[in-house]
């Protein structure tokens, strides 16, 4: 796990930028703690920062150049299979120097080119400069696990593992507005835009060749949707058993490092399944949870200690305060480049920091919500899928869930908020209530958010954007279920929980794995049918079933929670300061000019009342837009 960067000059001009690569591989130092370089050649420079996991001797310190010179690499991310690829390659006759999963990457893709990628096991974002053809390769691993940014224009190519390097080489910062329309409705931006024009997220499953001036991106790997052309044909027995082999062998892969490997442990079924499959291999694992002292409601700690009990796991539970929630906010937003308001992130920012106190790689239960139906979200699709009595009851009683007082923050107030939120979800269309649920503002709530002056501007692309994003929502009926598990996973997952991961341990120099995401795993799943994952009464149901005999029977009886923070009450006590006398302050908002004033007004009153439904969350999205603007000069932004 590390951090990249590069240039690639066009002419004289885009030489010139060459001269802060320095600076653009310094800013990186928290992603890769334990070396850092530079390469160095008359039209290219790469940068690297090194954590240093798989041969961690400096022979394995990058950038690496092949034995002729012609080709250097730089590279974020682990390859489980190295050794395999290294002992075919050596009976080719290549010469290595290192004992690196790097050099591997480098000779296999100047032995097999792009077909390379689709041999790798792993996720990884990597550039190699071709010194002979002046050209740059980049490409990035198939489901988004690390970033990896660029820019071009007449005179330069860069690119970059965060954004904070690329603004390193002076480019022009100016507000991306279609990427503010999604921020105020997903609080994430998702890909390819970011909160800059002319920066971009190169997606998922892509590579791009850059050369003569210009780039190319080609994609080579999709999800297969074999659950509509090539369902499988294993009966759920086999099913259960092909299930349990795949996850054995991811698990198996995740654990190869020449340091510590831990993992979190939530107490969910997810993470419940890495750790004792994970405790199979490492004896006296070492397991991480979080919780809270003053609010119960979130704490899930009870569950955590009761599987790691069960599997004898070396466990250490970490309880906060909400003074210790405060004293870490500050470093949490600092780090990050563009807005990112999944509150989720501070508990995970925290957990990185006490974890990598322990162990260097940690590994997680990311990925598996959105490929088997485990969000509430998912359920409620369900059950507006299938109908029945209890659903239309639901939608008839709509007047009655929105006069009663919904909020995230306790049982009755976030069930009356999850009915109010289905009924008005089931008389969407599937494209229509997707968007709904994916995000936190109702029909026109993004538009009215907005400045009168910028209401106009990137709406046509905004609308093209959406359409994009929901093209694979086409069936109505419950085999449809899948085309939205497809989406989550290029939306959801590779977007928010990916991003917000990446980010959150990197900033505190720990590399975080998830065995959810074997490639050979994923396209299982994608060939099984709804029924496999989700029904009346149980969702992720093939992975429940399949592991339910080793898993202690308590975890099998909890409500589902996300990985959440008080935010509510948070807002109202301790950071209400903030958004009173602060970053929602009335005067500067009007002055600032991108948000309607009276709008913001009227969130923060219902933020106050009795009836806040998820005024907190569009709140926090603002607060952290507002901390992020005033970080990045906002003069210069509009």
């Amino acid at each position: 796990m590390c951090g990249i960067t590069g240039i690639l000059a066009f002419n004289e001009v885009g030489r010139f930028s060459m001269i802060n690569l320095q600076k653009a591989t310094d800013v990186l130092a928290q992603r890769g703690p334990d070396w850092g370089d530079t390469y160095l050649s008359f039209w290219a420079g790469l940068g690297h920062r090194r954590l240093a996991i798989i041969d961690t001797s400096p022979t394995g310190n990058q950038p690496i150049s092949d034995h002729t010179g012609r080709y250097t690499i730089v590279f974020n991310g682990e390859i489980y299979n190295y050794k395999q690829l290294r002992k075919h390659l050596v009976e080719k006759g290549i010469p290595f120097r290192t004992h690196s999963d790097t050099e591997v990457l480098l000779y296999a893709y100047i032995t097999w080119g792009t077909y390379a990628l689709e041999l790798l096991h792993g996720f990884f974002a990597f550039a190699i400069y071709d010194k002979s053809e002046n050209s740059l390769f980049l490409a990035r691993d198939r489901y988004g696990v690390k970033p990896l940014l660029y820019y071009i224009d007449e005179d330069r190519f860069l690119f970059a593992s965060e954004m904070k390097s690329i603004i390193q080489y002076g480019i022009e910062k100016k507000l991306n507005l279609l990427a503010l329309r999604h921020y105020l409705h997903l609080n994430y931006i998702p890909a390819p835009n970011t909160i800059f024009e002319n920066i971009y997220k190169l997606l998922p499953a892509h590579y791009a060749k850059i050369q003569h001036g210009k780039i190319k991106i080609d994609a080579y790997y999709q999800i297969p949707k074999h659950y509509t052309e090539h369902p499988s044909q294993l009966s759920y027995e086999e099913q259960k058993i092909r299930l349990k082999d795949l996850m054995q062998a991811s698990i198996r892969k995740r654990l190869v490092a020449d340091v510590p490997v831990g993992a979190f442990l939530s107490g969910g079924i997810d993470s419940s399944v890495a750790v004792a499959l994970a405790s199979q291999e490492i004896e006296n694992l070492q397991t991480f949870s979080i919780g809270y002292y003053e609010n119960k409601f979130f704490d899930e700690t009870h569950y955590a200690e009761i599987v790691a009990k069960h599997f004898r796991t070396k466990h250490t539970t970490f309880k906060l305060s909400n003074k210790d929630l405060l004293s870490n906010l500050e470093d949490m937003l600092n780090y990050l480049d563009e807005p990112f308001a999944d509150s989720s992130a501070l508990p995970v920012f925290i957990l990185s920091k006490f974890v990598k106190q322990f162990v260097k790689v940690a590994i997680s239960g990311d990925g598996a919500d959105e490929m088997w139906g485990g969000y509430n979200k998912h359920f409620a699709e369900y059950q507006i899928r299938k109908g029945g009595i209890l659903a239309n009851l639901i939608q008839i009683l709509l007047p009655l869930w929105k006069n009663l007082p919904q909020s995230r923050n306790h049982f009755w107030s976030n069930k009356f908020r999850q009915l109010a939120r289905f009924a008005e979800g089931a008389n969407l269309s599937p494209q229509e209530r997707y968007w709904f649920w994916a995000g936190f503002c109702k029909n026109n709530d993004v538009e009215q958010l907005l400045h009168p002056t910028l209401r106009s501007q990137a709406k046509t692309e905004y609308q093209n954007d959406k359409e994009r994003i929901l093209q694979h929502l086409q069936k109505k009926d419950i085999e449809g279920l899948n085309e939205v598990f497809y989406t989550d996973m290029h939306l959801v997952l590779a977007d928010d929980m990916l991003v917000k991961v990446d980010l959150m341990s990197m900033a505190n120099s720990l590399e975080v794995r998830e065995p959810f995401l074997d490639h050979e795993l994923v396209n299982f799943l994608f060939s099984l049918p709804v029924s496999s994952k989700i029904d009346k009464a149980i969702r992720k149901k093939l992975l429940q079933d399949t592991f339910r005999d080793i898993l202690p029977p308590e975890i099998y009886k909890r409500p589902k929670h996300g990985f959440e923070v008080p935010l509510l009450d948070w807002l109202r006590t301790d950071l209400r300061s903030l958004i009173e006398n602060d970053l929602l302050q009335d005067r500067f908002v009007e002055e600032q000019g991108i948000f309607n004033v009276q709008e913001v007004k009227r969130l923060k009153k219902q933020l106050f009342s009795k009836n806040p439904q998820d005024s907190h969350a569009r709140i926090w999205g603002l607060l952290v837009f507002q901390h992020w603007w005033k970080r990045f000069q906002n003069k210069n932004l509009l």
